[in-house]
């Protein structure tokens, strides 16, 4: 482990074994076998149109809505089967929450963008509720700038605003794990900046797996790496491990090559 993020060598929270997803006929990633571990921060990085966001998706069953999408393979969650047609996918997308590329808070109020999500999972009480909006929007550094308007809309606020608010209100619901795909992309650099220390600051607390094309910032804010590569016309995970073992002593000669700006 890169001495940049120590870690404790944390227990494996997901673990997909041989895992292959095919919207029809064409396969997005084949054959993937990956630990994540509990606690920190996994990178998924690697060309377009290798399969990461597709894998990411399948981590909490996204790929469901996906019409013609089917998985394959083993995906364990704490030791559970959440491939399994008994999982509750209400209970599991609680625990496993995900951020997309570009912001997408509701076109409501600021409160009701946090009220609405608890309310639905079975939160009633008023006072139980403003406890969370304040919590969740003091997690993303929201509170101060935002606590005297927050029955404003919610798209009135920056696109770095609205991207830390959707991260509040996915961590309104106490989730264990974090999606995160490309979460800073659609975002200017200033913005980027804060999502991304936001990221890192929640290490420890969360388990999080980020999507990113930015390798830069796949070496700042990761502890672990796992790089796919498209080959014989599906995603493939052709390397993993410790940010400063993918990054500093790659195994692979493709990944060598793509950490070294030579390839994708």
């Amino acid at each position: 482990m890169s001495s940049e993020h120590p870690t404790e060598g944390n227990e494996a929270l997901f673990e997909a074994e041989n895992l292959t997803l095919v919207y029809g006929d064409t396969p997005a990633f084949e054959g993937v076998s990956l630990s994540i571990p509990a606690g920190e921060i996994t990178a998924l990085v690697g060309p377009s149109g290798c399969g990461k966001t597709s894998f990411l998706m399948s981590l909490n069953r996204l790929s469901d809505l996906v019409p013609n999408c089917r998985v394959t393979g083993s995906l364990r969650l704490g030791g559970q089967d959440i491939l399994s047609s008994e999982v509750d996918l209400i209970a599991l997308r609680r625990r496993v929450g995900m951020i997309f590329q570009k912001p997408n808070a509701f076109p409501f109020s600021i409160r009701k963008n946090l009220t609405f999500p608890l309310q639905e999972h079975g939160v009633r009480d008023r006072d139980k509720l403003a406890t969370l909006v304040e919590a969740s929007l003091r997690d993303v550094g929201l509170w101060d700038e935002i606590k005297d308007r927050l029955d404003a809309p919610a798209l009135s606020l920056s696109g770095g605003q609205q991207q830390r608010l959707c991260l509040a209100r996915a961590l309104a619901l106490k989730p264990e794990v974090l999606l995160l795909d490309e979460p800073c992309s659609a975002l200017d650099p200033l913005s980027s900046g804060v999502v991304e220390d936001l990221i890192v600051s929640l290490r420890g607390r969360y388990t999080i797996v980020i999507v990113t094309h930015n390798l830069a910032q796949a070496r700042r804010v990761a502890d672990q790496v796992a790089v796919f590569w498209v080959q014989g016309g599906a995603g493939r995970l052709i390397e993993s491990g410790s940010v400063g073992q993918v990054f500093e002593d790659p195994q692979d000669e493709l990944t060598r090559s793509y950490v070294t700006g030579q390839r994708g």
